[in-house]
């Protein structure tokens, strides 16, 4: 590529992206037009100050049977409703890894929320990523799709579980951790270029170096690469019978605080005594 091509490219990019500043009443004039999505559960909305963000990235993470996909489930339906009901009048896109998204599961949760199943089935795009460079792929994919409609959401249950299986071991530690970088500035550039709410669960791996009488003797894989990408992280963890724990482990305006909530047949719901 020659000197001129460089320079005439630069020019077409100053020319697409503000190269200035704005003052923090004009940013804090933007922050309100940002829409939040309710999770299905009344407390889980009073602690995440409205529910999940959109424009940002959000990572829950936690042992098997957490309720991790149930909320990706229950997300799917609550962002097709209207602002005023917790929703934000959008599709959602679904990309799986684990194999566990299950229509069926939306119907459910369709008629909890009083939407028509079907018309709710239809809003949501699914696609089953087979290894992490088809999940790279599926992005631009997600990306050509979001231009055409307007969506509300993108979920990737789970983000880190193919990156996981495909690089084993420290030989390959090094290049897993830059793929994964790659696959998260991806997805915060579709959450600030569409205004979506990005939804990703991650798996939790056992720290050696926690005492195994520890409170919780587990941490989020993907290291520093997705705790400085992901904007929100919230914990899951088991309760008692149904019940489910979720506490805001990292946030840059939530408090650090608890919120019981339940899984049930149609999906996320408030905790039960």
């Amino acid at each position: 590529i020659s000197e001129a091509k460089v320079t005439k490219l630069k020019d077409i990019v100053k020319a697409m992206v503000a190269m200035e500043f704005k003052t923090a009443a004009d940013a804090l004039e933007e922050r309100k037009g940002i829409v939040h999505l309710s999770t299905g559960s009344v407390e889980l909305d009073k602690l995440l100050e409205g529910g999940i963000e959109t424009g940002s990235i959000t990572e829950v993470f936690g042992e098997f049977r957490t309720g991790k996909t149930q909320l990706c489930h229950t997300l799917c339906v609550t962002c097709q409703q209207a602002i005023t009901d917790g929703g934000a009048e959008g599709k959602a896109i679904y990309i799986d890894t684990e194999g566990s998204f299950r229509p069926e599961k939306l119907q459910a949760i369709a008629e909890r929320f009083g939407l028509d199943p079907v018309a709710t089935l239809e809003n949501v795009a699914c696609a089953r990523a087979q290894n992490s460079e088809h999940q790279m792929e599926l992005l631009k994919v997600a990306a050509a799709i979001m231009a055409q409609d307007r969506y509300a959401l993108l979920v990737v249950d789970s983000a880190t579980a193919l990156f996981r299986t495909d690089y084993t071991g420290r030989g390959e530690l090094s290049e897993r951790q830059m793929q994964l970088g790659q696959f998260f500035r991806q997805l915060s550039r579709l959450a600030e270029e569409f205004g979506v709410a990005v939804f990703v669960t991650n798996q939790v791996v056992a720290n050696p170096d926690g005492m195994s009488f520890a409170k919780d003797s587990t941490k989020p894989i993907g290291g520093n690469i997705v705790a400085h990408a992901s904007t929100t992280r919230l914990r899951l963890r088991k309760g008692r019978g149904e019940n489910r724990i979720m506490t805001v482990y990292d946030s840059p305006t939530l408090a650090e605080a608890d919120a019981q909530f339940a899984i049930s047949a149609s999906g996320v719901c408030d905790a039960t005594e």
